[in-house]
């Protein structure tokens, strides 16, 4: 029970109806079979904008091998969200002596160790180097479907900052002209996908949330080439709106990194656009409540509900 001096949260809400489910730790969170049938309306409305496309579907789990983990150089870049994967590794006297610790109240994680597994930070780090297998692209360049939970160590009880999220991507994979094209497209449809939502929305220039003083450097020089837009909605804030869809164009960081080359030999650039899945569910309970039985028919209509 709340105290009476207590503000009842959006999140609070969320838990009360059973859309979210609490699980013992910030950011992450069960979903009630309602809350997935909203999301599952959400994503055939996302696959009818992108259907005429004709991307090619893949399915990674939410993890990936370390090796390509550490080859992506996202620890220069995000150290303070990555997920690893540690398991127990001892004899059966390393047994003995973790169960005593975890008796004990100790800390029994000291003997794990790092697996070749690492969690997934974002759904389309497993593509490139699957991509870069096949060889040269071709003079159309290549699109991918992408859906997939990924992980970011942020805990937070804004309820649109989960650890555990899921996140879906179009990557296009071509000439530095075919990709931006491609962005271009997307920054266009997307705001009409989410103003078929009926949902309040603001584009703005954005920047990665890069980490120490290097990093800073890094936002102003994403911001300044305008590399990534972000598709914003209030949901914990109207101050400060939740990004639900980025656009981002990553020149050719991924292609140099794994081996990405064009048809005409040059180093392929990349771009996507990332629908936060979560995030957009959130956006449609908050905007219209959590009693989806009240919601307009016609958005009801529009998402299969």
């Amino acid at each position: 029970m709340l105290d009476k001096t207590e503000t009842k949260t959006f999140l609070d809400d969320l838990f009360d109806q059973g859309l979210l489910i609490e699980t013992g730790v910030d950011g992450l969170y069960g979903r009630s079979g309602l809350f997935e049938a909203i999301g599952d309306g959400f994503q055939a409305l996302v696959s009818r904008y992108g259907a005429a496309d004709e991307a090619e579907v893949v399915r990674f789990p939410p993890a990936m091998a370390r090796s390509i983990f550490e080859k992506s150089g996202y620890m220069k870049s995000f150290p303070q969200l990555a997920g690893t994967v540690h398991c127990f590794c001892g004899n059966p006297a390393d047994h003995v002596s973790l169960l005593q610790t975890i008796e004990q109240g100790g800390d029994w994680t000291a003997g794990q160790k790092a697996s070749e597994i690492v969690l997934t930070p974002a759904a389309c780090y497993p593509l490139y180097p699957t991509a870069a297998k096949r060889g040269t692209l071709p003079a159309e360049g290549r699109l991918f479907d992408l859906l997939s939970y990924c992980f970011r160590h942020e805990p937070s009880q804004d309820p649109a900052r989960q650890q555990f999220f899921r996140m879906r991507e179009y990557v296009r994979m071509g000439t530095p002209d075919q990709v931006t094209e491609f962005r271009a497209s997307w920054l266009e449809r997307g705001q009409a996908l989410i103003g078929e939502l009926g949902l309040p929305f603001t584009v703005d220039v954005a920047n990665d949330p890069f980490f120490g003083r290097t990093g800073k450097m890094l936002a102003i020089n994403q911001r300044d080439q305008r590399l990534k837009f972000e598709l914003l909605i209030a949901i914990e804030s109207e101050e400060k709106p939740t990004a639900c869809l980025s656009f981002n164009y990553h020149q050719d960081h991924f292609g140099k990194t794994f081996g990405l080359t064009s048809a005409d030999g040059e180093v392929a650039h990349t771009a996507c656009v990332g629908f936060g899945h979560e995030r957009v569910i959130l956006a449609l309970l908050k905007h219209y409540g959590t009693n989806v039985k009240r919601w307009p028919a016609s958005l009801r209509q529009t998402l299969g509900l």
